[in-house]
């Protein structure tokens, strides 16, 4: 029986010799009825989010689309997080014990084309297995759970991890955007360079090897961009939601007087 690898390369991965692990995206139903929100800080990348023109953006994420819901893609990525939800010592065995097969030797890994790192204990896994890879074996993800890596990461990250902070979450507002490596997606490559960011696109690890400032341009999702990034996308539903609980408190405030005279 062949060996069933954890880490898988499509053709653009392969070219530039990347090994992937991935998760199924968002919101994900697993066989036994459980549902697991896998990116708990996604933010307007899932939800979509008003483009300021009185439209509204269906969801942006690039893992709800396309060949991320072939049944055969979208079975391994369920048997993948099935592996980590009901037995994590089990796959972190496997995960480090893969890692010493030649073919990864010297290798980078991509943590996540899909998914996140959606709790404490998945993500101090990853740190374990990290820490203990054969020399010469590097990682990187992109991420937008900023408050855990915060916690659990920045104060003492592994050699060999580098990770890229990636725009249109709930935490954005965490981001310093002035000093801290992060990625947006953009409507257009005019866009990117109106705004002063560098494409990633003649190799993925430029987004943690290249300038802190990470563009990427929208594909089949150009048309919902129209003319916002997801940060600024992000920043818009931020400012809306603030706005909403302004109103939202004003008019308790109000009733309550009412209610006392």
């Amino acid at each position: 029986m062949a060996t069933r690898f954890l880490l898988t390369q499509n053709s653009k991965m392969r070219s530039q010799g990347i090994w992937n692990w991935t998760l199924p995206a968002w919101i994900v139903k697993l066989p036994d009825g459980r549902t697991i929100n896998v990116c708990p800080e996604a933010g307007v990348c899932a939800l979509g989010a008003d483009q300021g023109d009185g439209t509204q953006s269906k969801h942006l994420c690039y893992a709800l689309e396309g060949a991320y819901r072939y049944a055969n893609v979208r079975a391994a990525h369920i048997r993948n997080l099935q592996l980590v939800m009901d037995t994590p010592l089990l796959w972190a065995a496997q995960m480090a014990d893969e890692l010493k097969h030649p073919r990864y030797k010297n290798a980078r890994i991509r943590i996540h084309d899909s998914g996140d790192f959606f709790s404490d204990s998945y993500l101090a896994i990853w740190l374990d297995i990290m820490r203990g890879a054969p020399e010469g074996i590097s990682f990187y993800a992109y991420t937008k759970s900023v408050a855990r890596f915060r916690r659990m990461v920045e104060p003492n990250p592994p050699t060999n991890f580098r990770w890229v902070y990636s725009l249109g979450g709930k935490q954005d507002h965490l981001i310093n955007l002035a000093s801290e490596r992060h990625a947006d997606v953009f409507p257009s490559q005019d866009h990117m360079n109106e705004a002063g960011y560098s494409s990633q696109a003649a190799a993925d690890t430029l987004a943690v090897d290249g300038p802190p400032r990470v563009g990427m341009v929208a594909n089949r999702r150009r048309r919902a961009l129209k003319r916002l990034s997801f940060g600024g996308l992000q920043q818009m539903h931020d400012a809306e939601a603030a706005r909403r609980r302004l109103r939202q408190a004003d008019q308790a405030a109000r009733t309550g007087r009412r209610e006392s005279n």
